[in-house]
């Protein structure tokens, strides 16, 4: 119980509440003569002009003439209070809005019936869902360790269990499963980041991505079901890893992957990166491949037949990652491991950013008859979406394609494309230099303010514009924000107990190893003596 006093009059308090701060049990005094703080002297004028009897009738009051004053409110969390614009408040609503919205329409969110009235005019909640994934295909750049002056090059900065946290994605609603490695044994200098120090974790391989689960029934009541989402990371050097694809294509059958059609081809640089291993190193001693198909067998086994929750499988990759994520994409369909132990089909959906052309006209047409949906996300600028296959592409009348589709070069996209165009964003320099036009911040940034052709660009979700200039330097110089801003604190450096700055011991295989690998590799028939 507290008092405060203001002459002979006195204000008995005994509670707190979420508007003022306190309750009023009861009244003793002619509110005029009290000399409150500043805080609550909107909340006493209201009280003496009021002649409610009701003090529910009179906090309401309170409440409404505080929002319409200030535009604030204040929610109690815990102990504390935070203040909300009402600009806050409207982002709020209209994100839970968004998310009941999105149990309700989740299968067409995820391309059942291939975005058809969904991109033009862009829906709300497409958009919010492409922004989604692509954070989380961002987050394997943010995570990946490509300072040549590291001895962890090539690998994540973050343990498996604390990866979200680590990133400051806290309410992802995701618990990452494994990691995901892979190695080439072609000569592909740029595919990969190495480091310069004689012992390092790894020669061969380089952390390419991760699977993942919503974990939490908040997470899957927010999307309407459970979802594995399965994220890759692109290239982090320069744009010359195009030059070294060899730019042919080659039957997928031919890397012993199961295809009931010979014709079926795809980019043979990305086959090999998806098949390859070396036995020699315990990180890539199994190919990505092997490391995707007994995860997502081991993930569906466990919950395909949840009796109270539906079960998604969405794979997300940026550039040579889409390329990753249609080729992983394909290959759980085509094995059938979208099926869960009663027979209920499971929908697989590809969500791409800047990604290439993978395969021919005959692997466009298997993933429709497995029913794979896929959504590419491009900027018109850049240069990736358009190759390989630049001159032999789906874009050219029927009857060439017909003749030519047998050539080793003739390419063909998969699934429903989304352009933007950078030079719609007042925020973004207009140029169209190769690196930034590929940049995945700047298509995150360009989908917040799309809302379809032809209409003005507004972002919509108050993403911060100046997550584009965290690896680039992209946005207009008026907007004072450094280019590449975004640095590891100290370059991984730390303190050990005797004060010598070193290199933190960051690996463990435990993140990575998967005890029961073998046993899902004999069931899928993949299994292979060591």
């Amino acid at each position: 119980m507290a008092t405060i006093p203001s002459h002979n009059n006195l204000l008995t308090i005994n509670h707190k509440n979420s508007i003022t701060g306190y309750h009023f049990s009861s009244i003793k005094t002619d509110f005029s003569e009290i000399n409150f703080p500043a805080k609550f002297r909107v909340a006493t004028r209201a009280l003496s002009r009021t002649d409610e009897s009701s003090l529910s009738a009179v906090i309401s009051r309170l409440e409404r003439e505080r929002r319409e004053r200030q535009g604030l409110i204040d929610e109690a969390e815990g102990v504390g209070e935070r203040w909300l614009t009402a600009e806050d408040i409207r982002r709020r609503d209209k994100k839970t809005e968004e998310e009941r919205r999105l149990r309700d329409t989740w299968r067409k969110i995820q391309g059942e019936d291939d975005w058809a009235g969904l991109i033009d005019p862009m829906d709300p909640i497409l958009r919010s869902e492409l922004i989604r994934y692509g954070e989380m295909a961002q987050a394997c750049y943010d995570a990946f360790d490509f300072d040549p002056a590291s001895k962890y090059c090539g690998t994540s900065r973050f343990s498996r269990l604390e990866f979200f946290d680590s990133l400051g994605m806290i309410d992802s609603g995701y618990e990452v499963a494994r990691y995901l490695y892979a190695t080439s044994n072609i000569n592909l200098p740029n595919f990969f980041s190495k480091s310069r120090w004689s012992k390092v974790w790894s020669k061969n391989a380089n952390w390419m991505g991760y699977v993942a689960v919503s974990d939490d029934e908040t997470s899957r009541n927010r999307l309407g079901r459970r979802d594995i989402a399965i994220a890759w990371r692109g290239t982090v050097t320069k744009l010359e890893w195009i030059a070294d694809l060899k730019d042919y294509l080659k039957p997928v059958s031919g890397n012993n992957i199961r295809c009931p059609d010979p014709a079926v081809k795809v980019e043979s640089g990305f086959l090999d990166l998806y098949t390859d291993k070396d036995k020699t190193c315990k990180f890539a001693k199994f190919s990505a491949r092997e490391q995707i198909l007994t995860e997502v067998k081991r993930l569906v086994e466990i919950y395909g037949d949840e009796e109270d929750s539906d079960l998604s499988i969405t794979v997300t990759g940026h550039s040579l990652g889409g390329a990753l994520a249609m080729l992983s994409a394909y290959d759980i369909a085509e094995m059938g491991l979208n099926r869960s132990k009663n027979g209920k089909v499971i929908p697989v959906t590809v969500l791409t950013y800047g990604g290439p052309r993978v395969g021919n006209v005959r692997f466009k047409d298997r993933m429709e008859e497995l029913g794979v949906k896929v959504l590419r996300v491009v900027n018109v600028h850049d240069v990736v979406p358009k190759s390989p296959g630049l001159f032999l592409n789906e874009s050219r009348p029927h009857a060439l394609m017909k003749i030519a589709e047998g050539l080793p070069w003739c390419y063909s996209h998969v699934g429903e494309e989304l352009a933007l165009d950078h030079q719609n964003s007042p925020f973004l320099k207009p140029s169209v230099d190769l690196s930034t036009s590929h940049n995945l911040e700047a298509m995150l940034h360009l989908l917040d303010g799309y809302h379809g052709k032809g209409e003005r660009f507004v972002l919509s979700s108050g993403r911060d514009h100046a997550l584009v200039n965290k690896a680039s330097d992209f946005l207009k110089e008026h907007l004072q924000i450094p280019p590449f801003w975004r640095q590891d604190a100290n370059k991984g450096m730390v303190r050990n107990s005797e004060g010598r700055w070193i290199q933190a011991e960051r690996l463990r295989f435990e993140d990575h190893h998967s005890p029961d690998i073998h046993h899902h590799l004999s069931q899928l028939r993949l299994d292979h003596p060591l």
